[in-house]
């Protein structure tokens, strides 16, 4: 149980519309993977070749060592669970749990045997004899994640398990499942648009546009150093400045545009870019990789709102240029900033990432305190 999966100059096409151009990708085995991306990226469509529902129209797909392109899905030994649960209305928890079993002839000791191991794992045993529409909705989604299991598949494919869940509960669940996932040790693709979910139980994250991987990583790589503005923006929340890199003594100074400079050592300019001794650059700052300072050197700003939330403050900030930023500081009592107060911001200049002037390059390098 469980494999490597590689995939080798993938190409999926609608008629001369070509949605995902030559990827290439390995999935270690036993690993929790996760593509990730907005509608449209092109994630469920490579879900949904590697189970053997849409066709292939160029280069591999190897469970191990073998190549699937041909075989067809009852025959590769996946998992399934779907957005939408797919669970028989008229068979109990354990008759749906017992399904896939059945279908594999196995004796009925061997299957009651099975079920109610799965049933311990995933933790609805007391509901073994409910029916479907007894079930809360985290309830089904355990009986459709322990159906998928029970049969020992190499592979388990997860399609935005979780978006029919309330707020509360997909928290709840994504903690179960990875949890399952490592008890069982199978290899998991999990699809899903929801970043905070993917950065929660991954192991490693591939960020997808238009049918091609972006930034591929563990949740920390991806979030400390995005591999370019689109990943920066779309993991977590981020402020884009737009400054200036110029070069001195075994550093860049970088600029903000307001007359605040920070110096940076952990610049590697390309040498088809390092002619240049000043280069135009898109800085991306976390809201709370901004320092509140009462140094007249940062960037002036002033408090436009704030939300209080708990242990946080986030405040929405106009710097001089007219431009919008979020900040986040730690909430002390009576001391939430007013509106149409000035205030002074410097960087983390270790935390911030700084970007060719197309957004499609980080320069910073090395890894982040």
């Amino acid at each position: 149980m469980s494999v490597t999966i590689t995939i080798q100059d993938l190409i999926k096409k609608y008629g001369d519309t070509t949605v995902i151009p030559e990827l290439s990708l390995e999935i270690k085995k036993g690993e929790f993977f996760t593509l990730l991306g907005p509608s449209g990226c092109g994630k469920t469509t490579l879900l949904r070749m590697i189970a053997g529902f849409n066709s292939i129209e160029g280069g591999t797909i190897h469970f191990n060592e073998r190549v699937i392109n041909q075989v067809e899905p009852g025959k590769r030994n996946i998992g399934m669970v779907f957005q939408s649960y797919a669970i028989f209305p008229h068979l109990t928890v354990k008759g749906n749990i017992a399904f896939g079993l059945e279908n594999r002839k196995l004796s009925k000791a061997e299957i009651n045997a099975k079920v109610d191991d799965i049933l311990k794992v995933v933790q609805i045993e007391p509901y073994k004899d409910r029916m479907p529409k007894n079930l809360s909705g985290g309830q089904q989604q355990r009986v459709a994640l322990a159906r998928a299991i029970v049969i020992r598949p190499d592979v388990l494919l997860m399609d935005e398990p979780l978006s029919n869940l309330d707020a509360k509960l997909r928290v709840d669940m994504r903690n179960a499942i990875k949890d399952i996932q490592r008890e069982v040790g199978i290899t998991t693709v999990y699809v899903t648009h929801d970043q905070e979910e993917a950065m929660a139980v991954s192991d490693r994250i591939a960020v997808m546009k238009s049918g091609v991987i972006q930034h591929l990583g563990t949740p920390q790589e991806i979030y400390q150093r995005p591999a370019n503005v689109f990943v920066a923006t779309f993991i977590g929340r981020t402020n884009i400045l737009e400054g200036s890199i110029t070069k001195s003594a075994g550093s860049y100074d970088l600029q903000f545009g307001s007359g605040y400079s920070e110096e940076m050592t952990n610049i590697e300019v390309p040498k088809s870019d390092s002619k240049a001794d000043t280069l135009n650059v898109q800085i991306s700052v976390r809201p709370e990789e901004f320092i509140l300072t009462e140094d007249q050197t940062g960037m002036k700003a002033t408090i436009v709102h704030s939300v209080f939330l708990g242990q946080n403050t986030h405040y929405f900030v106009d710097l001089a240029s007219g431009q919008r930023v979020e900040i986040t500081q730690e909430s002390k009592t009576s001391q939430i900033l007013e509106p149409g107060q000035d205030i002074y911001l410097k960087v983390k200049q270790d935390k911030i990432n700084v970007y060719d002037a197309a957004g499609e390059l980080n320069y910073t390098r090395g890894a982040r305190l």
